[in-house]
């Protein structure tokens, strides 16, 4: 659950961003009763899902990737799938418990977008269990998720959730569907007590809200957003990272796309399209201030935070039944070999995996009629899951920003141009 630390300074004003539009934002804190002081001396940005796709992606650096993504090369290239975030930033310098300085957020997805609340055939998976995703239980027995899916920091999980059920029950209230009340909520986390006051606990339901309204599809921002904003990933900056395939089974083309919320892993182990780009890159570590005055180079943080936490969601339009989709989150593991992930003992490696198709037979309350892959012919989907894991993770170290979070600490992005050089050097 605990991961590593961060690298240039953040602004020294407050942020709250928010993935959409301002008015957004202004409804979600109308619907759960809450005036614009609600967030202090907060000033609000609010960044479009185009400004961020503008930001280079692996694919721009050169980095080759099996497979072809789909038109965003994000989840939202399944169709119907939303992603919203809220970040928050706010304050610099020594940590105060309570006040700052903030560097977190939530990451909101909704399968089938958020005008719907019909359940989705779902099943999760845990390579390391040092985290949390809760609602997994009546998941595992039921074989659905209602939506949506949130992700945030460790000791914000309760304030997401309580959100999520408040933000059901007034939607209940205005349409008269009774299943907008989702009281077994899908929130997971990750830790990221090294750049943010997590024990401040700085999310709101507010913020929350606002996450799930502000929910779009198109191009996902990436980077130090929403639930990723505080994250460390092999100890370069880390965070939310997204990409899709599309698959051919028998002559019908399907998607599957992933989402990561990345907070994990040692340097030397960090690997680039088969490149062993953490070793090349020995320096840049997170790092404390200089002290004042002394000749010596910025100390490095200790190590004792290296194992950290991923949070993986994927999506796919493939007709796939629970225990399919069972199979599916698994082969996530293998995507984060890929990248030189080992889950250690400390880690919270959790995945989730839902498919959009038989919607009428998901939600249906009678014997109802639905499709599937047959289970001999999954190879291409297993193949995708793994290729858009992959891609995810460096997608996220690859748009993330240098940060620098409480107590000064900096963690630094993964370099683009060392990062072309080390892969042009080993051939690839």
């Amino acid at each position: 659950m605990l991961e590593d630390h961060p690298a240039v300074p953040p602004p020294a004003s407050s942020i709250v961003s928010v993935s959409s539009t301002i008015l957004l934002f202004a409804s979600a804190c109308l619907l759960a009763g809450a005036s614009a002081d609600s967030l202090g001396a907060a000033s609000r940005t609010s960044p479009s899902q185009r400004q961020s796709a503008e930001k280079p992606r692996a694919r721009d650096l050169g980095v080759p990737f099996d497979g072809s993504p789909g038109a965003h090369n994000a989840i939202t290239d399944v169709a119907g799938v939303t992603v919203g975030h809220v970040t928050i930033v706010r304050g610099e310098g020594e940590l105060v418990i309570g006040e700052g300085p903030v560097r977190t957020g939530v990451t909101a997805i909704w399968p089938r977008g958020d005008a719907s609340p019909d359940p989705v055939f779902a099943a999760w998976f845990s390579l390391n269990g040092d985290g949390e995703m809760t609602g997994t239980t009546w998941m595992e027995d039921r074989g659905m998720l209602d939506p949506p899916i949130a992700i945030t920091n460790t000791l914000s999980v309760g304030a997401v959730h309580h959100a999520v059920i408040r933000y059901g029950m007034a939607r209940s209230r205005e349409t008269g569907i009774g299943h907008w009340l989702n009281a077994l909520p899908v929130v997971a986390e990750t830790w990221d007590g090294t750049l943010n006051d997590i024990r401040g606990q700085h999310v709101t339901e507010e913020d929350a809200i606002a996450a799930l309204e502000s929910a779009r599809g198109g191009p996902v921002s990436e980077g130090n957003v929403g639930g990723g904003t505080g994250m460390i990933c092999h100890r370069f900056k880390g965070g939310i990272g997204t990409s899709s395939r599309l698959v051919t089974v028998d002559g019908e083309e399907f998607t599957v796309g992933a989402l990561v919320q990345c907070n994990y892993g040692a340097r030397d182990l960090l690997r680039v399209a088969g490149v062993p780009v953490g070793r090349e890159i020995a320096d840049l570590m997170p790092e404390r201030p200089r002290p004042e005055g002394s000749p010596e180079p910025a100390p490095e943080l200790a190590d004792e935070e290296r194992e950290g936490s991923i949070i993986v969601v994927v999506a796919t339009d493939a007709p796939l039944l629970p225990h399919q989709l069972k199979r599916v989150a698994r082969r996530v593991s293998l995507g984060l070999a890929r990248n030189g992930s080992v889950s250690t003992g400390g880690s919270g490696d959790i995945f989730v995996a839902f498919t959009t198709a038989n919607r009428e037979a998901a939600r249906a309350g009678e014997t109802a009629t639905l499709t599937a892959l047959p289970n001999n012919r999954l190879d291409g989907i297993f193949r995708a899951t793994v290729e858009a894991t992959e891609e995810a993770v460096i997608n996220a170290l690859v748009a993330a920003e240098t940060m620098t979070g409480a107590n000064d600490v900096t963690v630094h992005a993964l370099p683009h141009d060392r990062l072309r050089e080390i892969l042009r050097r080993y051939g690839r």
